[in-house]
């Protein structure tokens, strides 16, 4: 008899994104972000340390390519492997979360619906 413990799905997954800044990292990257410092221009606390850290990790679970370019100075960029990219629907689901919550008054509802369709364009979900 196999003694492995099973482990849930959703602890696997949460274990691969549940560091401080992994999700907004992958958002970010979803939306264009590549460069060590684009990730930086809205998260005024995220720390150099942190952020290499979190990409590090990120690269090491399998969700994120790092690429090294041979340009004068070295230019790094970060891209979503397939792997990455399937996490589309887990990003758009917490923005629709919230976008979707009659209580959340946050948002005026043109913003709201705008954003909707932004996020539902660039994550590519279909109907």
């Amino acid at each position: 008899m196999n003694n492995e413990k099973i482990v849930c799905p959703v602890d696997k997954t949460l274990n691969l994104i549940s560091k401080k800044w992994s999700i907004q990292i992958i958002r970010d990257m979803f939306f264009g972000k590549k460069h060590f410092k684009e990730f930086k221009e809205d998260k005024p606390k995220l720390s150099n340390k942190v952020l290499s850290n979190c990409l590090k990790d990120l690269e090491e679970n399998g969700l994120i390519e790092k690429r090294v370019l041979n340009t004068t100075p070295i230019t790094t960029e970060y891209y979503l492997t397939k792997y990455g990219q399937s996490m589309n629907k887990i990003v758009y689901e917490l923005a629709m979360f919230t976008l979707n919550d009659e209580l959340d008054d946050s948002y005026p509802e043109d913003k709201r619906n705008e954003l909707k369709n932004n996020f539902k364009q660039t994550l590519r979900i279909d109907d």
